[in-house]
């Protein structure tokens, strides 16, 4: 089961707060999911679609419960994905309009209501219960465990508009963006998704986006420490290469009268331990000397090499 399912699930269980709360969700619900068919002056039927089997259930059991309504269920299977999708069906019938225009669907003077009705979400429960509908609809959160993307998608700019306002009101970072013919409510981080998560109700997949989160922040600081110390180590041999080959180039070019005894220390260190660095180089001496007075060794002993190739470069 994806994540986004897993979710859904669990948004789908939650107890609504206050009498309202139920009829928010569905009013969310329809305007996403829902189809409305108009056969002749307030004559109208509607179908709600959705692959979720618990959101299905939700959706026929609030249309029973808030207003009384006739439904039918048909299940079909997707030829390309092998997965069900669910349709419920809600005939004409006495009742029906009365109960599109207290969803906020149908405007009391006629025609369809584009934004989200504020009587609808006055109340903060009312609000996370919409919101929860929302996402119950055409809602989107990627598996915590990859990159972070959450998304609810939804035909009219007023209604996409209305639920991000929904969220900023809570302090959820929620911005709007048209993708094709429809427009699509979407966080940017991990912590927002998290703040939608409890702001609707899945509290257990907010906790288990906090365990993965946790779990990949300690993979990325393991994995920025193995890359610093392989490219510390990397630079370290690179070094210690140069090192070496100046050295070379000064035993070929100098006499042993010619190299100060406290280079020619630094040398036989340096050739017996080709692979430490300068630090534990300086502990091997004795006495034991400090990074910076091995770096300055370093440094003679490749202004030497330098000279040596220059002398030899002018003699050809």
């Amino acid at each position: 089961m994806s994540f986004t399912a897993e979710v859904k699930e669990e948004l789908a269980r939650v107890a609504p707060t206050c009498s309202h709360c139920e009829k928010a969700t569905l009013a969310a619900l329809v305007r996403i999911e829902g189809t409305l068919y108009v056969s002749g002056k307030g004559r109208y039927r509607m179908e709600l679609a959705t692959d979720s089997p618990a959101v299905a259930r939700l959706a026929i059991k609030s249309l029973h419960e808030i207003y009384a309504l006739k439904t039918s269920l048909t299940m079909r299977r997707s030829v390309l994905h092998k997965t069900p999708n669910y349709l419920i069906g809600v005939p004409t019938q006495p009742g029906l309009a009365e109960a599109l225009r207290d969803m906020g669907v149908l405007a009391a003077e006629g025609g369809l209501c584009m934004g989200v009705a504020d009587e609808l979400v006055a109340k903060e429960c009312c609000a996370a219960a919409y919101v929860r509908g929302a996402f119950l609809g055409s809602g989107f959160v990627s598996n915590p465990r990859g990159d972070f993307h959450f998304e609810i998608s939804v035909e009219s700019a007023e209604l996409a508009g209305d639920i991000a306002r929904i969220l900023q009101r809570k302090g959820i970072k929620a911005r709007v963006k048209q993708r094709r013919s429809s427009h699509m409510v979407y966080l940017k981080s991990g912590a927002a998704i998290l703040e939608f998560l409890a702001f609707a109700g899945a509290h257990q997949s907010a906790l288990h986006m906090e365990e993965a989160r946790v779990v990949k922040s300690l993979r990325n600081d393991v994995n920025r420490q193995t890359n610093a110390e392989l490219a510390n180590q990397a630079k370290a041999v690179n070094a210690s290469m140069d090192q070496i080959a100046a050295i070379r180039t000064v035993l070929a070019s100098y006499g042993p009268e010619e190299i100060p005894p406290a280079l020619r220390d630094y040398m036989r260190l340096r050739l017996a331990y080709p692979d430490v660095s300068l630090k534990e180089l300086g502990s091997r001496a004795n006495p034991p000397l400090s990074k910076s007075a091995v770096y300055h060794r370093v440094r003679r002993i490749e202004s030497m090499a330098r000279e040596a190739q220059a002398r030899q470069t002018a003699r050809q």
